[in-house]
């Protein structure tokens, strides 16, 4: 900020309110802490973005760079800047320091004064300051001691190596550490903003509400006001058109102030309804003049985790505004190695792909960070919702003092900041802990004594059984919270996952199992299955940095996490499809094999409603360019699975399942209304002949799965399987959906060159025709354009229009047939 400006204009600003002052944009300058030289730096930040900004290390994205920069992990970090205050601000009785992130071990100093020390990457840090600020020129200084040094040092203090390693003792993104898709890039830094609160006699701690009923009449609420006041003293809450007076005590405490909507609108996910918002403006006036406030938008809806015995097991759904929902989503991880520079553009683009894939669900993964204020406004505003871990992911945890009543202030302050969000569905505590402890042979590894592995678990049971539940009620009060231990709640090798809790389901590609077992193994809420799929090749281009494409490179190796999985996606690939010579042609079939296996699970997922009842597949985004299993790369492309989810996700489902002796149509249902219409089945050759049509009167119920017509294997006869194409059409008023289905690999598909035609229609608007089938087509372009529809099948006699997000000079055109020579 401006010298002068605070000098001389801040006394006007200052009047009867409380202020807030940002420190993120002054002068920051860091140095490793045994060097001399500052160099400039930018807060929020990392260390590892600072050197990058002053050409001290190479670009960690890059080329086999990773492997260059881990030396900075070992070492220590020392941050710096000044500021100047007025004697205005300095007249405020109270001045408090916040820091809403430190990343992790870090010593605060002000004016020389020791003033903090942190140990949470996922705690807000504030403190009262006011006795060590000069008037004119301040200092600050944030110290970062090693991460891995310090997690060593107190791993040497357990009587027993708790699984995985040490930094299971620092509250601190754990895949920061490396993952099968994400770099080993260990940070430090202040990775959130750094701001002055300065406050007289009161202040607004922070509001939360609940609703103490909902019809269509009416909603009342009750918002709960926390407030400090140093003394007894009258004060003014408005809350929109509503005042209320309150006497305050000596001390923290919540006022409670009732307020009602008439005629209420409803918030729903996407795909039922709109997500209505309500925006409040809670205010603090001293004499009607505003002391101090807080916005936030409600969305007035009922949530309900389903669990009741039944014919099966016990069940597991959502249930919404007291209407049972299908969950459709996928699983985030952070959006960069480097938080801080994610903007809010980013997590605005992330969640206008969710919404464009007909998702309603995204789960935040317990291996990342709590996500940002943007990312639950955005999906508030968009009507998804989310099932929140904690930030605890494939590990045993320590369970002394010290630890607990840190990641009890955790919970709090993530909990606080989160709660008011209507897109929150559920608090979950941890990511495959308890599925790791009974299946993944820790004990035998680690050659547990029987009283060490009693106390793991009972340490265990204390943070998520105990801690984290009864945190969680604390703060909700009244209101109900809806918290699950741990996802899944059993593991993938036992028969009980799929009948009970959620599944996460990893047969396919970690076990080698084929795609058809997505058909078999379907669970009552499949929360985590998936397959990787390569990335476009502008992106395998970026990284490369100029160097050429091939498998055999070490850019190449570095860039896929996953010890065998380049393995893995041949020999899956060998199964379903030819293998393509050239580099390019073999990203197009990866991502059309990812596809397809997906594919697979979802519909058969969705085919078994209402026993199952969500699906959520791993992973929607990168954390950095990569080979993994997202449908989006690190560059905001789609892949073809993100194509394919979209047309997978839509409200009304076209699907076909084969057995041993048939092929049965389900149409499935997401919509609250009952739908009619025809279905129109086409068996069509390659050349676009008509072998057979048959139009259907059908209808399904809201809220449901239904096979709608079915037919035996004899049916078609062998001459035609390798050289025609089922064509499904269901037309309903006002409505169209459709889907093509082959009666074997695509690698058996008898397809026959296509002459493709592109005709221009206006300078975003294309149609394609071809004269014989073409599976697969996609269209690329060099001028980063995003096209409407992408990997689809052209067929005969009939035209597909793709809109473009920009105009574009040349668009290429492949299809599969261009993979099988």
């Amino acid at each position: 900020m401006n010298k002068f400006f605070v000098l001389f204009f801040m006394p006007f600003l200052l009047f009867g309110q409380n202020l807030e002052r940002s420190l993120s944009a002054e002068n920051w300058k860091f140095k490793q802490a045994n060097k001399e030289n500052w160099l400039t730096a930018t807060v929020p930040g990392t260390v590892h973005t600072d050197l990058l900004a002053n050409n001290m290390i190479a670009d960690p994205f890059l080329e086999t760079n990773e492997k260059e920069v881990q030396w900075i992990e070992k070492e220590d970090w020392e941050y710096k800047t000044s500021f100047f205050l007025s004697q205005s601000e300095l007249h405020f009785k109270n001045i408090d320091l916040q820091f809403d992130g430190l990343d992790t071990y870090a010593s605060v100093f002000l004016n020389d004064q020791l003033i903090l020390e942190a140990n949470n990457m996922f705690r807000i840090w504030k403190i009262p300051v006011r006795k060590y600020l000069l008037e004119g020129e301040n200092t600050l200084k944030v110290v970062f001691k090693s991460a891995v040094i310090e997690e060593q040092k107190l791993a040497k203090k357990a009587s027993f190596k708790l699984p995985t390693d040490e930094r299971v003792y620092s509250r601190k993104a754990p895949y920061q550490y490396g993952w099968d898709w994400g770099p080993r890039l260990v940070a430090a830094g202040i990775w959130k903003p750094v701001k002055l609160y300065f406050w007289n006699q009161v202040t607004l701690v922070n509001s939360s509400y609940k609703q103490v009923q909902l019809n269509p009449k009416k909603a009342d609420l009750e918002f709960n006001v926390a407030v400090f006041s140093e003394k007894k003293k009258v004060i003014t809450v408005k809350i929109n058109d509503s005042i209320v007076k309150f006497e305050l005590q000596q001390g923290l405490q919540t006022i409670p102030i009732k307020y009602r909507i008439n005629n209420p609108e409803l918030w729903w996910c996407n795909g039922l309804g709109d997500p209505n918002l309500y925006a409040f403006k809670i205010s603090l006036c001293d004499d009607f003049q505003e002391i101090e406030s807080q916005e936030m938008n409600i969305g007035l809806r009922t949530i309900e985790l389903i669990q009741e015995q039944d014919a099966i097991g016990k069940s597991f759904y959502f249930k919404l505004n007291g209407k049972p929902v299908f969950m459709k989503g996928a699983n985030c991880i952070p959006e960069d190695s480097f938080l801080p520079r994610v903007e809010d553009s980013i997590s605005q683009k992330r969640i206008e792909d969710a919404v464009a894939a007909n998702m309603n669900m995204l789960r935040v993964w317990g291996g990342g960070v709590y996500a940002s204020d943007a990312f639950y406004n955005l999906c508030d505003k968009n009507g998804i919702l989310v099932w929140q871990d904690f930030m605890f992911a494939c590990a045993m945890y320590p369970g002394g003092k010290d630890f607990l009543e840190n990641v009890k202030q955790e919970v709090i302050d993530n909990v606080t900041r989160i709660q008011n969000h209507p897109s929150l569905a559920l608090w979950c505590g941890n990511n495959e802990i308890d599925e790791a402890w009974h299946n993944w042979g820790w004990q035998k590894q680690l050659n547990y004594s029987k009283a060490d592995s009693t106390q793991i678990w009972k340490d265990y049971q204390k943070v998520f059984h105990e801690l984290i539940p009864n945190t969680l009620d604390s703060l909700y009060s009244e209101k109900k919270v809806i918290y699950w231990p741990s996802s899944p709640s059993i593991g993938w090798g036992r028969k009980e996952s799929l009948i009970q809790g959620d599944a996460h389901y990893w047969g396919v590609w970690w076990g080698k199992e084929p795609f058809e077992m997505y058909e078999r193994k379907v669970g009552r809420f499949m929360s985590e299955y998936g397959f990787q799929g390569m990335p476009d090749k502008s992106t395998f281009n970026y990284f490369a940095n100029g160097k050429s494409l091939e498998f055999d490179s070490e850019i190449i190796k570095s860039h896929q996490k996953h010890p065998t999985g380049y393995e893995t996606i041949k020999e899956y690939m060998q199964r379903d499809y030819i293998i393509p010579k050239t580099f390019e042609n073999y990203v197009y079939v990866s991502q059309l094999l990812q596809a397809k296996g997906i594919k697979t699970a979802i519909e058969a997922h969705r085919r078994a409603k209402p026993n199952c009842m969500g699906t959520l597949y791993w992973q929607l985004n990168d954390c950095w360019p990569v080979t993994s299993w997202s449908s989006v790369d690190y560059f905001g492309n789609w892949k073809a699975l993100h194509y394919q989810v979209k047309e997978s996700f839509e409200n009304l489902l076209l699907s076909v399942e084969e057995t041993k002796e048939k092929y049965q149509v389900y149409l499935v249902n997401d919509s609250l209304q009952d739908i009619s219409g025809n279905l129109i089945v086409k068996i069509i050759d390659f050349n676009g002949n008509v072998i057979f049509e048959k139009s259907i009167s059908t209808m399904v119920k809201a809220n449901a799965s239904k096979i709608v017509y079915s037919f035996t294997k004899k049916d078609i006869p062998k001459k035609y399987r390798k050289k025609s194409v089922m064509q499904l059409k269901f037309i309903t008023e006002g409505k169209k959906v459709n889907t093509n289905f082959y009666w074997v690999k695509p690698k058996d598909l008898q397809l026959q060159k296509p002459n493709l035609k592109i005709t221009k229609i206006d300078a975003l608007t294309y149609e394609i025709t071809s004269d014989v089938v073409a599976k697969d087509v996609y269209l690329s372009s060099d001028e980063n354009a995003h096209f409407s529809n992408n990997y689809f099948d052209v067929i005969p006699n009939e035209t597909y229009r793709v809109t473009l997000s920009n105009p574009v000079k040349i668009i290429d055109i492949k299809s599969l047939f261009n993979t099988f020579n």
